[in-house]
């Protein structure tokens, strides 16, 4: 049995709300553990999902032209808004894509402190191993996969999601978790967007001031390495903010899920409040 010993917040100025913000290939439903260990420590937690994943895994999967069309900045004015609506800054957590989506609120000013867990990186991270290659070919090979969502094969999701789990415990995950995602998110993050003239749907400016962030790494991640995390950390240099590294050894992209997911869930929790609650009593 898992220690859930209440841990909530000790001042009220501190955040007592968490917004979790999946990644892609995934639903809120991902975020169940995270979700349940949180609110026995006494916090709100709301799993936001994007526009169309209102339904469950099954209707996506036989489905999937629901979300095809969908668009990074539709995705984050979706949860800007349920953000917006708390009473006072939350703690935001974004995993894989997720991650992005969270330094894009972060940008808009939102959050009292973020974490971003195997982050898929904003634009200008330039850093793109063969691994990460590897594990988004399903999505790349056929540019005419931008006007459709794509999924991944038990092989191909054993590859880049849950490399450290045997194939058998993979393809479980696969069957409960994983739906096709919008292909043009694909080539609209870093990897693509760094060859684009201007602005791309993931840019951000790395030199402003915002909420102190964390982002957290799996030394085997294959579709969101270590590497591709540390230099999107490193870009942001130049800001005021906070920006830290952990990693965390022995972990793959299903970080936030696989075996010691607990040990992730509390350190990034800690962290979200300390320097939150630095950053109120700078304030004040």
């Amino acid at each position: 049995m898992t220690d859930q010993t209440d841990t909530t917040a000790p001042n009220p100025d501190a955040p007592d709300t968490i917004v979790l913000v999946h990644g892609l290939w995934m639903t809120p439903r991902s975020w169940g553990n995270w979700k349940e260990r949180f609110e026995a420590k006494g916090f709100t937690v709301l799993t936001p999902g994007y526009p169309g994943f209102e339904i469950e895994v099954d209707a996506l999967r036989e489905n999937p032209d629901l979300i095809a069309k969908l668009t990074v900045p539709d995705t984050v004015d979706h949860i800007a808004a349920q953000i917006e609506a708390l009473p006072k800054p939350p703690i935001i957590m974004g995993h894989s894509f997720g991650g992005t989506l969270t330094q894009l609120l972060l940008a808009r000013g939102l959050g009292a402190s973020a974490v971003v867990v195997d982050s898929a990186p904003t634009e200008g991270v330039r850093v793109n191993p063969l691994s990460q290659v590897k594990s988004l070919f399903p999505a790349l090979k056929n540019p005419a996969n931008r006007h459709k969502a794509v999924g991944f094969t038990p092989e191909e999701f054993h590859y880049a999601f849950a490399n450290t789990l045997s194939r058998e415990d993979s393809d479980a995950v696969w069957k409960e978790f994983a739906i096709p995602a919008p292909g043009n998110w694909v080539w609209a993050y870093g990897l693509i967007a760094n060859f684009k003239p201007g602005r791309q749907e993931t840019w951000v400016d790395y030199s402003a001031d915002r909420a102190p962030l964390l982002f957290i790494g799996g030394s085997e991640d294959h579709i969101m390495p270590p590497s591709v995390n540390t230099s999107n950390a490193k870009h942001y240099a130049k800001s005021p903010a906070l920006t830290e590294y952990h990693e965390f050894p022995g972990r793959s992209h299903w970080i936030c899920a696989e075996p010691g997911w607990e040990e992730v869930a509390d350190y990034a929790l800690d962290w979200g409040l300390a320097h939150a609650k630095a950053t109120a009593a700078a304030t004040a």
